[in-house]
C-alpha cells in the first residue's frame, strides 16, 4: 500500500515540528513516531531539507523538477546528433 508523497512545505512543517519536540526531551524514534514517519526518512528529510524555509524548499522542488526536464531535453538533442552523423557516413 504506497502513500502519497510529502510536499516539500509538508517535510518542512513536519522537520521544524521534530525540531521542537526534540528540544523538549524527547527522543528521536518518539519525534518520528508523533510526525509520523520512519526514522530513516527523518534523516533523509533532514539531509535534503535541514536548513531550508517552506519558499526554499518549494523553490528547491522547482528547480529539480526544471533540471530534469532539462537533462532530457540534452539527451534527445545527442541522441538526435548521433543519429544524424550515423546516416551521414555510410558503411559501405
Amino acid at each position: 500500500m504506497s502513500r502519497k508523497p510529502f510536499s516539500a512545505e509538508e517535510i518542512v512543517n513536519k522537520l521544524r515540528q521534530a525540531d521542537v519536540l526534540i528540544s523538549q526531551g524527547h527522543t528521536i524514534a518518539q519525534v518520528c513516531k508523533q510526525i509520523g514517519v520512519t526514522d530513516q526518512t527523518y534523516y533523509r528529510w533532514r539531509m535534503e531539507y535541514g536548513g531550508l524555509k517552506t519558499d526554499q524548499a518549494k523553490r528547491l522542488k522547482e528547480l529539480e523538477r526544471e533540471n530534469a526536464r532539462l537533462k532530457r531535453l540534452l539527451a534527445d538533442a545527442e541522441l538526435d546528433k548521433a543519429i544524424l552523423r550515423e546516416a551521414a557516413n555510410p558503411n559501405f
